[in-house]
């Protein structure tokens, strides 16, 4: 069985470093509307690969209709299964997509803090490379729990632990999932997605649809605010 999920992986040292070059660039935008309301993603320039591909995606209309079948509150909502359309209720998902993969575009400074998305994959066993499924996403909802007696952030700088301690995030995911967007409008939306009732595969008991997709672009001042906000002490 294949599932694209997110799995454990090991911490790595990050930086910011370089995300002022990439903030020179505008930046691209989604926008995703749900039946609980729209999230609005900044695709990330630093990871052209993936950015490219989730553009491609939405261009073809792919994600129209398709669900968010797997709600974790406290970690992350995912969707990108094709057979997640039109799906009975409580027939479990996870283990369709869209036939490729993406290579892996690991950036040291985009890290798994809350608002992050990031590309789900099948496990290390069955992936050694960490090809990035090339439809399936997930949004970080984490939002609390990390404190410096739990959770190792020693290998951090100053900057991403503090934005760990004060907003939360999933770590561990940091060095193994490509991070190639952030959501910059819809928190709020994620939040209620993710407090939806789930059956035991965390499939939400009342459909999450993804009415549609939007592409968008923002201006430059934007898109330096929105790179300043992710990379924010």
């Amino acid at each position: 069985m294949k599932i694209y999920a997110i799995f454990l992986s090991v911490l790595l040292l990050f930086s910011v470093s370089g995300c002022e070059k990439s903030a020179e660039k505008v930046a691209n935008t989604v926008t995703v509307t749900t039946n609980r309301g729209d999230i609005v993603i900044m695709l990330f320039n630093e990871t052209p690969k993936h950015k490219d591909n989730f553009l491609k995606m939405c261009d073809e209309g792919f994600y129209d209709s398709l669900l968010f079948h797997r709600v974790i509150e406290s970690f992350v909502i995912q969707a990108g299964d094709p057979a997640s359309k039109g799906a009975a209720a409580g027939v479990l998902l996870g283990e369709g997509d869209a036939g490729h993969r993406v290579e892996p575009e690991f950036d040291t400074t985009l890290v798994h803090i809350r608002g992050a998305v990031g590309a789900a994959r099948e496990g290390d066993d069955v992936n050694p490379q960490k090809l990035s499924s090339g439809s399936h996403f997930y949004i970080v909802q984490g939002r609390n729990g990390i404190t410096e007696e739990n959770t190792d952030l020693s290998k951090y700088t100053e900057t991403v632990r503090r934005r760990y301690l004060r907003e939360g995030g999933v770590p561990r995911l940091d060095g193994g999932y490509t991070v190639f967007g952030y959501v910059i409008e819809g928190m709020d939306v994620v939040d209620r997605i993710a407090a939806e009732r789930t059956d035991a595969n965390d499939r939400p008991i009342e459909d999450i649809v993804i009415l549609g997709t939007k592409k968008g672009r923002l201006n430059k001042k934007e898109t330096e605010k929105y790179y300043n906000q992710y990379h924010a002490e």
